[in-house]
């Protein structure tokens, strides 16, 4: 496929620009659905002339459907979407973009979905879809399985498909609950997923950011150190890699201590700590559920983060653990590459 690619690109350039666009036209459209022109040429930044006569050539191979309350991809625009998925993922490089990141980060694994969160929100659907792959083909049977909490980890439980071939799967909320949005917590996103896996779940009804004191309370009711306890003997970790300044609003810190992360440079935030680019801990926290000794124990672990914003919390995730799976887009992924050159 890469030889007929660089073929494609040296003979008839356009034809690849061409594809790229009706490619995100179908993206978008199925993203979006029902949508109408003027959406959707707003969407991708394309004029409106421009999409009309591309919505015609899709609609005449039966891709699209038009009605009055605007357009859908039809199931052979569907099938055409995953099917050029791979295509997309040579055509871009990505495979090498890869190969490069491994040697620089010193990663054992890295996979690079295409496109930019920044730019397309619904790039997350795209990296659900790959995590929950990885999962699948990570997890056995009687397996702990722990998730965090995010808008990106309720999107792997957004596209994690029903399984029925897995036995015995527990899945646990690795830290306690934060933010005020039901369908992000780590609760919520456990339970999901081990609806999906045909398995069980436990709650922890914690805040992550609770009082030291008020944890200590909390760890005397069996229940609690039960779960506690459970969630030390996790097998497979999926988890969002979160930026510093993101996280310390989520916590509510105040804005001393968000101007000291500032002033130490912290840039990534993971199970009660705070680390700069090179992994180093700025602050700690306390935190309900993994600390980051457990994190460094778990033998398989899949981090997961979108956009180029993400890019220095990401360098800081990875400088923890080389041999941890990395999933990200290609926005991340290209910024990661620039900073480290």
């Amino acid at each position: 496929m890469k030889d007929i690619i660089n073929l494609q690109k040296k003979i008839m350039p356009e034809m690849i620009e061409l594809l790229n666009k009706r490619y995100n036209i179908l993206r978008t459209v199925y993203y979006n659905s029902p949508i109408g022109r003027r959406t959707l040429a707003n969407s991708l930044g394309i004029g409106e002339r421009a999409i009309r006569t591309e919505v015609d050539i899709l609609k005449k191979q039966g891709l699209l459907e038009v009605k009055s309350m605007g357009m859908n991809v039809t199931e052979v625009g569907i099938n055409i979407i995953d099917d050029l998925k791979e295509f997309i993922y040579e055509l871009r490089d990505l495979s090498i973009l890869e190969e490069k990141l491994k040697k620089i980060l010193n990663l054992k694994n890295i996979y690079v979905v295409p496109g930019d969160f920044d730019n397309d929100q619904y790039i997350l659907s795209d990296i659900g879809k790959e995590a929950s792959k990885h999962i699948l083909n990570t997890i056995n049977d009687n397996n702990i399985l722990g998730i965090t909490g995010g808008t990106t980890m309720a999107e792997v439980a957004n596209n994690m498909p029903n399984v029925h071939n897995l036995k015995d799967i527990l899945v646990l909320p690795a830290r306690g609950g934060i933010g005020k949005d039901l369908k992000t917590q780590s609760n919520n996103i456990a339970a999901k997923i081990a609806e999906k896996l045909n398995g069980s779940y436990k709650l922890l009804h914690i805040p992550d950011n609770i009082g030291k004191e008020a944890l200590d309370t909390l760890m005397k009711f069996d229940e609690i150190k039960s779960l506690i306890d459970s969630i030390k003997k996790i097998d497979v970790l999926v988890f969002g890699i979160g930026r510093a300044d993101t996280m310390a609003e989520r916590r509510n810190l105040s804005e001393d201590i968000i101007d000291s992360l500032r002033t130490n440079k912290a840039v990534s935030e993971a199970f009660g700590y705070y680390f700069d680019t090179f992994g180093n801990i700025v602050r700690e926290s306390n935190t309900v559920g993994l600390n980051l000794k457990d994190f460094k124990r778990i033998k398989n672990v899949i981090g997961i983060a979108a956009g180029a914003k993400k890019s220095e919390a990401i360098l800081a995730i990875t400088a923890l653990r080389n041999d941890l799976t990395l999933i990200v887009d290609e926005g991340a992924a290209r910024s990661i590459l620039k900073k480290v050159k």
